[in-house]
């Protein structure tokens, strides 16, 4: 008996089988299979009328009703979704159906992404114009395409529905949301970033914010295509990394910051060791040596959280030749420094900041989060001689994100650390279509560590530092 025979019966007719308990595909159902009856199935979308609709979620309660959701545990997605079309089509047969054949093989797609994937979220994940998805509850879904925000006529048409996703999702990764912990930070396997907040936080109901990688990896010649950076920029920058400086990106929410640390990490050489740690995984390396560390949250008990902090005390005991933080946020700060100081030179990480100046001065407000009480004077000469350089990126109203600044930190004067900044985009004006004007421009400051770059083999040239414009693209 084949597989199609088994779901359905020997007859080719369905069965009156329960709902198992397996996963489907590589998917993780949520507990009693609360997202597996009436779904409402991307309500609204793509013009179905009510009677389509109705009977899509009629057919969907069938098919959980007809399928053995273990049989397709072992199976990989293509033969999943073709066993699925099968028996969905054998369902259909079964009734007098007014539909045309597109109308059809709709409703069986749809079917497909609910039991393995992420339902309505599938046709927006395969759009590689998405950079953002955000679900308000049962409202229409908004995207994010070339930095600006749209309306789509996808929903969830419950807030159970919009619940069984994101514990689809947050499973699969280890973690949990309920409502003694509403909020939680995931991933997807393409490694894009999730973020739920569920009620009593959410007043609306059920929030999900989907932050989408790039399918193809960014190259520093990509951000030169899109106007992110200036060639000469790029090779300066490529020059700071290989000749083993520290840097900090600083930025706003959704600036590019790890964009930006992919990019830079991407001029790593491929003999070194590197060892990334992050909050949730992020970071795409094409390096041949990395090792990944992730932070843990507390269990229902509360117990076996591991912090970015425990993970960066970990990280000095596997022989690193670089370490790379996707982001410091609390007590880890005061480790990072540590480590800069004591023979990790290359190291690279971002944090949340407007300008690079505000950038030093929440490292000292981090460093405080530790627990530690260090007094001022030998917390600026700490972060001074840790930290090489200082890159800005910033999302401007046009959508863009452009690296705008880069400074270089030269020391400590008094109680002030002091910074000199090398390149600066130099904003012109706005055009007719929305777009920012302005070019990229050395500001002639011949930084301190040229000479490090000239005794790495990294010469750049001084020519490199010539006040001189270089108009975007």
């Amino acid at each position: 008996m084949n597989l199609r025979e088994r779901l359905t019966g020997s007859n080719g007719h369905a069965s009156n089988g329960h709902a198992a308990n397996g996963n489907p595909a590589g998917t993780t159902p949520p507990p009693n299979n609360a997202g597996w009856t009436a779904p409402g199935l991307r309500g609204g979308d793509g013009g179905l009328s009510e009677e389509e609709q109705a009977f899509k979620e009629a057919l969907f309660k069938r098919l959980v009703k007809t399928l053995d959701l273990s049989l397709l545990g072992g199976l990989g997605d293509k033969e999943a979704r073709n066993q699925i079309q099968m028996v969905c089509e054998t369902l259909m047969r079964e009734e007098t159906l007014p539909f045309n054949a597109s109308v059809r093989q709709r409703i069986v797609a749809d079917l497909q992404d609910e039991v393995l994937g992420l339902g309505p979220l599938e046709a927006l994940l395969a759009d590689r114009t998405v950079s953002d998805i955000l679900v308000n509850g049962t409202a229409p879904i908004f995207v994010e395409r070339h930095g600006k925000l749209e309306q789509t006529r996808l929903r969830f048409a419950s807030d159970r529905h919009l619940m069984s996703i994101i514990d689809r999702i947050v499973s699969s990764v280890g973690r949990r949301i309920d409502e003694s912990s509403p909020m939680v930070d995931a991933r997807l396997k393409d490694g894009s970033r999730v973020n739920a907040i569920i009620p009593p936080l959410a007043i609306d109901g059920p929030m999900l914010s989907i932050r989408r990688f790039a399918v193809d990896n960014l190259t520093a010649a990509n951000l030169v295509e899109i106007g992110t950076l200036s060639e000469t920029v790029s090779r300066l920058l490529e020059a700071i990394v290989k000749s083993r400086l520290n840097v900090l990106v600083s930025g706003g929410t959704g600036a590019g910051k790890t964009t930006m640390l992919n990019v830079l990490s991407s001029f790593i050489p491929h003999r070194e060791r590197i060892v990334t740690i992050e909050d949730s995984a992020e970071l795409q390396l094409q390096q041949p040596h990395v090792v990944r560390l992730e932070t843990r949250p507390p269990n229902i008990e509360g117990r076996g959280e591991v912090s970015q902090r425990d993970l960066v005390r970990n990280s000095l005991r596997m022989r690193p030749d670089r370490i790379i933080i996707g982001e410091v946020r609390g007590g880890e700060t005061l480790d990072m420094l540590q480590a800069m100081n004591t023979g990790h030179d290359g190291s690279l990480t971002t944090i949340h900041a407007n300008t690079p100046r505000d950038a030093l001065t929440r490292i000292e407000s981090m460093v405080a989060m530790s627990g530690i009480t260090l007094p001022m004077r030998p917390l600026r000469a700490q972060i001074a001689s840790a930290i090489d350089v200082v890159l800005q990126v910033e999302r401007q109203e046009d959508g863009r994100r452009r690296l705008v600044s880069v400074q270089e930190i030269n020391g400590q004067e008094g109680d002030v650390i002091t910074m000199s900044e090398i390149f600066t985009f130099r904003r012109e004006g706005v055009d007719t279509d929305g777009n920012v004007i302005g070019r990229f421009s050395a500001t002639g400051v011949v930084p301190h560590f040229y000479d490090r770059l000239k005794q790495r083999g990294m010469d750049p040239g001084l020519e490199v530092f010539q006040p001189g414009e270089e108009q975007w693209r």
